[in-house]
C-alpha cells in the first residue's frame, strides 16, 4: 500500500499498555506496517474502550464500550476515508455489527491483513510482515 495520507487508521480490539509516551509490541508492529507502507503516522482506536492487557476482561464489566466511543469512531472513520481493521477473533459479533454498520455510514472503506478462519481481521501481532492490505468485506 502506497499511503498517500499522512496517517493510517488501526481500529483494533481495545486498549493496552501503551500511551501517548510508551509503545506495547501491538503499536511497535503498527508503527513498522505504516513506515513499509509510507506513511508518516498512525492513529489508533479499538472497539472497546476499556484498557487492559486481558480481554477477557471486556466481558467482566458493564460497559466495556465507553459513553464516547461510538462516536469517536464514527469520526475517525468519516474523517480518514480508510479503516485497518485489526480487532482479531474475540470482539463479540454484536460489537462488529455495530461498528463495522458505523464505518460503513461514514462512507470509510474497510481494510484488513487477511482474516482468521472465521473471518475476522487479524490482529496485526499475528501476521508476517510482508502481509499485504486486503479490502475487508465482512459478512453482516
Amino acid at each position: 500500500m502506497l499511503c498517500w495520507r499522512p496517517d493510517a487508521l488501526f481500529v483494533m480490539l481495545n486498549p493496552s499498555t501503551a500511551d501517548a509516551d510508551l509503545d506495547d509490541p501491538t503499536i511497535r508492529r503498527c508503527r513498522r506496517f505504516v513506515r513499509l507502507w509510507g506513511c508518516r503516522g498512525l492513529v489508533v482506536a479499538n472497539l472497546y474502550a476499556l484498557r487492559s492487557t486481558d480481554p477477557a476482561m471486556l466481558w467482566k464489566v458493564d460497559d466495556p464500550v465507553g459513553p464516547d466511543n461510538d462516536s469517536i469512531l464514527f469520526n475517525l472513520a468519516r474523517q480518514y476515508g480508510e479503516v485497518i481493521c485489526a480487532w482479531g477473533a474475540n470482539a463479540q459479533s454484536e460489537r462488529v455489527d455495530r461498528v463495522v454498520g458505523m464505518f460503513r455510514e461514514a462512507g470509510a472503506k474497510l481494510l484488513c491483513l487477511g482474516t482468521t478462519r472465521r473471518g475476522a481481521p487479524r490482529h496485526p501481532l499475528y501476521v508476517s510482515s510482508s502481509t499485504q492490505l486486503t479490502e475487508w468485506s465482512p459478512d453482516l
